[in-house]
């Protein structure tokens, strides 16, 4: 494979060449016993993933302000200090070792800060300090702008919703076409744009976030190598959103997707389309390169209850598939998670290459999702939030093993929380571990 262009090689190939990277990742290792470790976990994942039955069943968890709440730290700290908060997660992943490292998902409060953006509210900024971070949701298109987006999702983006999102790009919302450069009488119409104050205000501000940015990442980055060298592999390379998400979550609301499903659903049809090579460029980046072959899907508007069966099997699975299926063919695996239930999808969604995504359950049936949609993915997730919160250790290891004996048969299970945890009891979270380390052996 190694001579052959990789737009020569088939999924499979693809697959296979990315998962041999994901396994020997060009590092130092701390010791030979880290690298061992390594590769044994990657090698868990991937049998999981490929519906194999690996030597136990793999565990990594979902844990957002978890590790750093017990360590002292609110969700501020966590924003505005990586360093502090690197050391949090360090220490964390050295106490409770999974299969998978535990990173946080916070990012830079004074990066947000500097860009002025406005689509979420976050500690410190609109919430208390101790809070995690929380979507605003409002129409941020307009139904009379669906024919732009349609027409040209790119300059929608960058010269509409942009300027209305983030503050920094507000003069972007007078650029012209780039069109504008294909001939020369029309340039210096378009540059001279780039010369106003509130432009060159706008661009200082993007300067000085993608400063913040990178001293962020100067923290948290060599962070992310020390537990790669300790024996812990990374648990996606990227992330995407299946197209009606993007106009159901980001841009319509689900107010205004709502109604516009019943007052114009050909707009909606083909602004999902148009949406299709925008989730595909999501999750391969600009050069396909993924430290780690598995890209994340948060699907939201597709849970029971936000549609009927049937708008689900007009509106938001067939443009999630096509994207799917695209994001396989580059040898990457898709990694859906399925927030709320699923329990009325589980058959429409098994129209899928095997052993080629993962399933990440929240409340959903997964005795119905082993039977279905687990004969060709695999299935992950389940743990409840309320067990971990409320619970005893001894109904977590009931739980815990019920799951390992149903999900678990054969292959193709990963266990992890239902959603993210921000807290819980420590008690519960041992006994989870403890339960897989042990009972979920092969």
């Amino acid at each position: 494979m190694a001579d052959k262009p990789w737009k020569d090689l088939t999924p499979d190939e693809k697959l296979a060449c990315r998962l041999d990277r994901w396994r020997n990742p060009d590092i130092p290792f701390m010791d030979a016993e880290a690298e061992a470790d390594y590769r044994a976990r990657v090698d868990r994942l991937a049998a999981a993933i490929q519906l194999q039955q690996p030597d136990r069943v793999p565990i990594r968890l979902m844990l957002g302000l978890w590790p750093a709440k017990r360590a002292g730290l609110t969700a501020l700290d966590a924003m505005t200090d990586p360093v502090r908060s690197g050391e949090v997660w360090l220490a964390f992943n050295q106490e409770f070792p999974l299969d998978g490292m535990t990173i946080s998902t916070m990012t830079s409060s004074p990066m947000l800060e500097t860009l002025e953006y406005r689509s979420y509210a976050w500690a410190g900024h609109g919430l208390a300090p101790e809070a995690m971070y929380q979507y605003v949701e409002r129409e941020w298109m307009y139904p009379e702008e669906y024919d732009h987006l349609i027409a040209d999702p790119t300059d929608y983006m960058l010269s509409v919703y942009a300027p209305r999102t983030v503050g920094a790009f507000s003069a972007f919302s007078n650029l012209r076409s780039v069109f504008s450069f294909i001939e020369l009488p029309f340039v210096e119409g378009y540059t001279a744009e780039w010369g106003t104050p509130a432009f060159l205000e706008g661009l200082e501000k993007i300067t000085a976030a993608a400063r913040r940015t990178i001293e962020w990442n100067n923290a948290i980055g060599p962070v992310i190598g020390r537990l790669m060298a300790m024996g812990f592999p990374g648990g996606a390379g990227g992330m995407s959103k299946a197209p009606f998400d993007i106009l159901a979550d980001t841009l319509r609301g689900t107010k205004g997707i709502m109604l516009d499903m019943y007052r114009c659903p050909e707009k909606v049809l083909a602004a999902c389309e148009r949406l299709v090579p925008a989730a595909v460029d999501m999750a391969l980046g600009r050069t396909g390169e993924l430290p780690v072959p598995i890209v994340i899907f948060p699907l939201h508007k597709g849970a029971d209850g936000f549609m009927s069966d049937e708008q689900f099997k007009i509106f938001y699975w067939p443009t999630l598939r096509e994207v799917l299926l695209r994001v396989i063919d580059e040898g990457v695996i898709p990694h859906l998670f399925a927030e709320g239930r699923y329990n009325t999808r589980l058959e429409e969604i098994m129209d899928l290459p095997k052993g080629r995504t993962v399933w990440h359950f929240d409340q959903t049936d997964m005795a119905r999702a082993k039977e279905t949609i687990g004969t060709v993915a695999c299935l992950e997730g389940n743990i409840p939030l309320s067990l971990m919160h409320a619970g005893t250790p001894e109904q977590m290891v009931a739980y815990a093993r019920g799951l390992i004996d149903v999900a678990g048969e054969g292959g193709g299970y990963i266990v992890n929380l239902g959603a993210s945890a921000d807290d819980g009891k420590e008690e519960n979270l041992k006994a989870l571990i403890e339960t897989v380390m042990s009972y979920g052996v092969y």
